[in-house]
């Protein structure tokens, strides 16, 4: 593919350096494992760094230094945020159908690096940017031509991060060989130390990028993570020896396709009465299937007469069938895999709306509250999100080092509880962070009551800040249990030739989150309004609004989210699937089937 091409040396060049290690050694080591995980997470913690390091602080750079108007700004800012959000879409599906996780993830890299040198480079040059404001002149706008290297190092670095973010979580977990008992144990691990590193690289940017580029300049702002970037690349690459690489199975939407359009040509058909008389090949499914093949589930019946065979499919011609006529059992459980999981992914948009009101409503709170630690110093408004960096932090290490130990005493289980039930126990804290948030609001009115200043929006209200810090600290608790639960089960349970596509989701469901948002914001604005100019949530003065109630609305959805969740967790169907287990070092493999995965 094209996508690959210009990259084509340097695939030939470290798969001959690959080679050359193989002869030079003469025990053939196992590839993947732990010694992977830096080369992999500095990838990560990179990226993480420059996408969080700017876009928290873009809207200043926008506004102060290319002088765009507000709405317009917000506007860029809202654009770039969904294309980010999308992207793992595309990248996802390159990497499933055609080049590979590492190739991907390594040119996606490279894309990303060709933005952020010329982000850095137009914060740089003065003639990349108008001139500084003077005095009380108005301030000359950006030129077009000035918006157009804006405009395309944003699209360049929203096109890498959709070729990083879904591949690097399923490459990391590519790392661990699913047939090995002993190493499948450690992917829940490896899950729980990806998003500790990704949360640490937040906590980074939102705290020390963010002040280099207020108080130090931009062009270092810019610059620092550029660099990081950059060595990040070399360090990946020089990896390549050491990785475990999957090779691309074809177009997984294209089988997908298929197997829907092989059902509905044969709708008419009897279903047959015996599940092993549906069509299975397994030189046709040996590229899909490496990791083991998914065998027949009682779901979903009317997808299984792509796999019945007629008289038209006429195989004694052919070994290899029209799989827009005929597909295997494998083929088939691929869909039945992606179909089952909608429902678990679609409880996670709402989590997502909930959480993005930090961003939004709790840091209009802060605004208004006593943010001194000194006299002469105070926190800014947009950093008490370091607490729920904090506490997603810290509860991944007393997950990993506590919870998970006792747990398995009781349960059995390597990972202490399975993802499920993790993702349910962040939904209840979810649902409390919400309902603390509303009696907040409603004890920093009461103080604006008793101090006369419910009529004067700007003023500062002799409250604390810290009393915002419970529902923060709820909210990174949450995210702690659920997205890496939900993460989990992306990986786990998407068909093996989907990985990516699967992590994709993850991001979509963010995006779905964040928009869901926007659209809630927008019609309780519109549907709260009184005669009087009232409303839950007002344009000029939070504290004339019914912020408590909007919190209260949240959590109420979370609630019914909540129990769709658990009728859709008690009725999920884990993917049925034979794996090759290893005996003792010996070559041969036995099938053993799973029923369940936990």
């Amino acid at each position: 593919m094209a996508f690959g091409g210009p990259f084509r040396a340097l695939r030939h060049r470290l798969e001959k350096m690959e080679m050359t290690e193989k002869k030079s050694s003469h025990v053939q080591r196992t590839k993947g494992g732990l010694i992977t995980m830096p080369f992999i997470f500095a990838n990560e913690v990179c990226e993480k760094l420059a996408v969080v390091g700017f876009s928290t602080n873009m809207i200043s750079y926008l506004t102060l230094q290319l002088h765009m108007p507000l709405t317009k700004a917000a506007n860029t800012l809202t654009n770039f945020s969904g294309t980010a959000s999308l992207t793992p879409l595309l990248g996802a599906f390159i990497a499933d159908a055609y080049a590979g996780r590492f190739f991907t993830i390594t040119v996606a890299s490279i894309i990303y690096q060709i933005g952020m040198i010329c982000l850095t480079l137009s914060a740089v040059l003065p003639h990349l940017r108008p001139p500084p404001c003077k005095g009380d002149e108005v301030c000359q706008e950006a030129k077009s031509w000035q918006l157009a290297i804006l405009y395309i190092s944003l699209l360049l670095t929203a096109l890498g991060s959709g070729g990083i973010r879904p591949c690097v979580v399923a490459f990391g977990a590519d790392q661990f060989d699913e047939s090995d008992p002993e190493q499948k144990t450690r992917t829940w691990k490896f899950f729980n130390w990806y998003y500790f590193c990704m949360g640490v690289s937040i906590l980074v940017a939102v705290t020390v990028i963010v002040y280099i580029q207020d108080y130090i300049g931009w062009g270092w702002g810019l610059g620092i993570p550029a660099i990081a970037m950059a060595l990040s690349i070399i360090a990946f690459i020089i990896g390549y020896p050491l990785y475990r690489n999957l090779d691309p199975a074809g177009s997984p939407f294209t089988r997908l396709l298929q197997v829907c359009v092989s059902a509905f040509r044969k709708r008419n058909l009897i279903m047959v009465s015996d599940p092993k008389l549906l069509y299975e090949n397994e030189e046709l499914d040996a590229a899909i299937s490496v990791a083991g093949k998914l065998i027949h589930s009682k779901q979903m019946r009317f997808l299984d007469k792509a796999a019945i065979v007629t008289e038209e499919d006429n195989l004694k011609a052919s070994s290899t069938p029209n799989l827009w006529r005929l597909n295997t059992v494998h083929r088939v459980e691929e869909l039945k895999s992606i179909i089952r999981m909608g429902p678990i992914w679609a409880a996670g948009i709402i989590l997502i709306t909930a959480y993005s009101q930090q961003g939004t409503f709790s840091l209009q709170q802060a605004k208004t509250m006593n943010r001194h630690l000194t006299n002469s110093f105070q926190i800014p408004a947009g950093s008490m999100s370091v607490f729920t960096m904090s506490s997603m932090l810290t509860t991944i290490i007393f997950y990993d080092r506590i919870f998970v130990p006792v747990t398995r005493r009781f349960t059995g289980l390597d990972r202490g509880i399975s993802f499920l039930h993790r993702m349910a126990i962040g939904f209840v804290i979810s649902i409390l962070a919400t309902l603390v948030a509303g009696f907040i609001e409603i004890k920093r009115k009461h103080v604006a009551m008793d101090y006369g200043l419910i009529n004067k929006p700007h003023a500062i209200i002799p409250i604390s800040v810290f009393w915002l810090v419970p529902q923060y600290t709820l909210h990174g608790v949450a995210e702690a249990f659920m997205s890496i639960g939900h993460l989990e089960f992306f990986y786990d349970q998407a068909p093996e030739s989907m990985k990516s596509t699967a992590a994709a989701l993850f991001w979509v469901a963010i995006s779905a989150g964040s928009y869901l948002s926007t659209i809630l914001v927008s019609l309780v604005h519109k549907f709260s309004a009184g005669p009087n100019g009232s409303n839950w949530l007002p344009d000029n003065n939070l504290n004339q609004g019914k912020l408590e109630y909007f919190y209260w609305l949240i959590t109420l959805l979370q609630v019914i989210n909540l129990g769709y969740y658990l009728c859709c967790a008690k009725f999920y169907t884990f993917k049925p699937i034979q794996i090759p287990r290893k005996e003792d070092g010996n070559s041969k493999e036995e099938e053993v089937e799973l029923a369940s995965h936990v």
